[in-house]
């Protein structure tokens, strides 16, 4: 999983172009007592690389999750807790089911909207449909 995560970052490090900063394993906050930490955030750039705090929901594009064994919580407790926090799209990558799972129209106990994609599919953040990646490149192991 940890290569997953590794490609992760350097794909989209690649494409961001200065449009967002690569936050791998970091934490974000959720709320006022909570923090999450995902396997790789895009978040809006600052000034200061986030030294003065730990970003919050506000400054998230996207949340990525890689998931293995970990599927079943990266879906339930994470997933709602970023719901709740108002995180606009999280991604799961499901490696038991290859796919990438895309959830997007946060609300109080998830997300409205699920979208499965395959890996002859391809993806993109909601704030940067340009940055297209391959699905099959994101499932590699």
């Amino acid at each position: 999983m940890g290569g997953v995560v590794a490609r992760l970052t350097r794909l989209l490090t690649r494409l961001a172009n200065d449009r967002w900063l690569v936050w791998p394993q970091n934490p974000i906050r959720v709320n006022k007592q909570s923090e999450l930490q995902p396997d790789v955030a895009l978040l809006r750039p600052s000034a200061d690389d986030y030294t003065s705090h730990n970003p919050g929901p506000e400054e998230v594009y996207l949340l990525i999750e890689v998931s293995d064994a970990s599927l079943d919580f990266d879906r339930g407790e994470k997933l709602s807790a970023y719901g709740r926090a108002g995180i606009n799209e999280v991604w799961i990558i499901n490696l038991v089911d290859p796919s990438v799972e895309v959830y997007r129209d946060p609300h109080f106990t998830g997300y409205s909207s699920k979208t499965v994609l395959r890996p002859v599919d391809q993806a993109a953040p909601q704030a940067f449909p340009d940055a297209l990646v391959d699905v099959a490149e994101l499932l590699k192991r």
